[in-house]
């Protein structure tokens, strides 16, 4: 099994990702801020849990980082997820607590659930995930999710759920895919995701 860089940068149940990714079969998992790693790593996961500023944050403070993950994904190909946060930091920005960019690896913005009568939020629990093409990541079942902010006009949709209406689940474009929903915390079909993903050669 190919070697795994899960992106350390104090913003992700670290322990949870790298438990699931173990289960799903990875066996060669570093969990690393090094952009030396990064740069060399066959596969990269980046986490992430909280708010968008704080963990775009995160990752900009560690020199070198950014470009590391940059230089392996988009201009080398390696195989990329985003989980959570982590999906939401591909966007153009994000608006909690003001607007901040993000990574702008895929097009869209991350806003707020707009509040209506009778609905939750955060949104948490589990939702079926309904793929919006084929893709080898990503497949219909149902997931968990824990999210108040969803990626708003994404381009590359790769699959929705609903909660106050249609909102992205997923997102995918070349060798990036993201997810909104928790694949370490979503059981069998959690498991099949990473094990999609650790197969997968964009």
């Amino acid at each position: 099994m190919s070697a795994i860089a899960l992106i350390d940068y104090g913003a992700g149940n670290l322990r949870s990702v790298l438990n699931a990714l173990v289960a799903a079969g990875a066996s060669d998992v570093a969990v690393t801020a090094d952009p030396d790693i990064v740069a060399k790593a066959d596969r990269i996961v980046l986490p992430g849990v909280g708010a968008f500023a704080s963990c775009m944050n995160g990752l900009s403070a560690i020199a070198g980082l950014i470009e590391a993950m940059e230089q392996r994904v988009r201009g080398e190909g390696a195989p990329f997820l985003g989980i959570c946060v982590g999906m939401q930091l591909l966007a153009d920005a994000g608006e909690e607590h003001g607007r901040h960019a993000g990574l702008g690896w895929i097009g869209g913005t991350v806003r707020a659930f707009a509040p209506q009568p009778g609905l939750r939020i955060p949104h948490m629990g589990w939702n079926d995930v309904e793929p919006s093409f084929a893709h080898p990541v990503i497949a219909r079942g149902e997931a968990y999710f824990l999210h108040s902010f969803h990626f708003a006009d994404a381009v590359d949709v790769a699959a929705t759920s609903s909660h106050g209406g249609t909102f992205t689940a997923a997102v995918a474009k070349d060798n990036i895919v993201g997810v909104q929903y928790h694949p370490e915390k979503s059981q069998a079909y959690g498991l099949a995701t990473l094990e999609r993903f650790l197969a997968w050669r964009p």
